[in-house]
């Protein structure tokens, strides 16, 4: 297809990701012709004290669920585990009862199936408040593990105690704003020069807020289209006061590039900015 006859061709597209979590939206993107500007917003860290974390891996076989809610938390279990000496790799092997391994999507079941664990759910839904539910029964009465960030919101172990479950909330890993932002790209996007500002977090919503301050980011909002993977991040958006112009319907690299095709595909007769 000619680079001018792709969907996002003359379109800029600013992604916020983690550095090592833009890779594959950056290319789906620019494989529809979008120009891409990466302005990773927030970064991935090991917690502070990590004395719980460790306790649940030498504990792992005590629990009866393990769940998963992105990559970063597989990423910092394994990594943890490993520096620990605690083979996870056999004790969520396929030959293992417990503890059951539920993921939410199918990156961190990637991620998760990569270290040699098994799953035994992948939630259906957009997030881990919908797998809570998805699992219902199947939790009532189990103790559940459950690693996180330390900037997660108390919505899931709520949804997992209503469900009778026992929730085990431990750090696996702290989100913190980037040292490193690209100040040419902060520009652009307070020109106006940009099409789509896109979030993968409502921590990387939250970053490029405190980046701007209150006015300059009233104004982006008005000039470009917010765009959320899911329904965590369009909520954490909607709550703030703005408006979530493009949202995916699958909360993956995949299905966020596929939501801003289809917006401008839709759309591109007009030529507004907010249509």
């Amino acid at each position: 297809m000619p680079e001018e006859d792709k969907p996002l061709a003359r379109r800029c597209v600013v992604v916020t990701r983690a550095a090592e979590q833009a890779s594959e939206l950056a290319e789906r993107l620019g494989t529809l012709g979008a120009e891409v500007l990466l302005l990773p917003l927030v970064e991935y860290l090991p917690p502070q004290d990590s004395g719980a974390l460790d306790r649940a891996l030498r504990d792992i076989g005590g629990f009866d669920w393990l769940l998963l809610t992105s990559q970063n938390a597989v990423r910092f279990v394994a990594a943890r585990a490993g520096s620990q000496h605690v083979d996870l790799g056999a004790k969520l092997g396929p030959s293992k009862a417990r503890p059951k391994v539920a993921v939410v999507g199918e990156m961190t079941e990637r991620a998760a199936i990569a270290e040699g664990w098994r799953i035994d759910r992948v939630s259906s839904g957009h997030g881990a408040i919908d797998l809570a539910r998805e699992l219902g029964r199947q939790i009532e009465g189990c103790r559940v593990l459950l690693p996180r960030s330390d900037r997660a919101t108390s919505q899931l172990p709520q949804a997992l105690t209503a469900a009778g479950a026992t929730p085990v909330e431990v750090v696996a890993y702290r989100t913190v704003p980037s040292g490193n932002v690209d100040t040419a790209i902060l520009e652009r996007i307070e020109r106006g020069e940009v099409d789509v500002v896109s979030f993968a977090s409502p921590s990387a919503f939250l970053a490029l807020g405190e980046r701007l301050g209150a006015e300059t980011f009233r104004r982006l909002a008005g000039a470009a289209r917010l765009a959320a993977i899911g329904p965590t991040t369009a909520a954490a958006i909607r709550r703030a006061g703005f408006d979530v112009t493009i949202e995916a319907e699958i909360s993956t690299a995949a299905g966020l590039a596929a939501a801003i095709a289809t917006h401008f595909s839709k759309n591109s007769a007009t030529g507004g900015k907010h249509t």
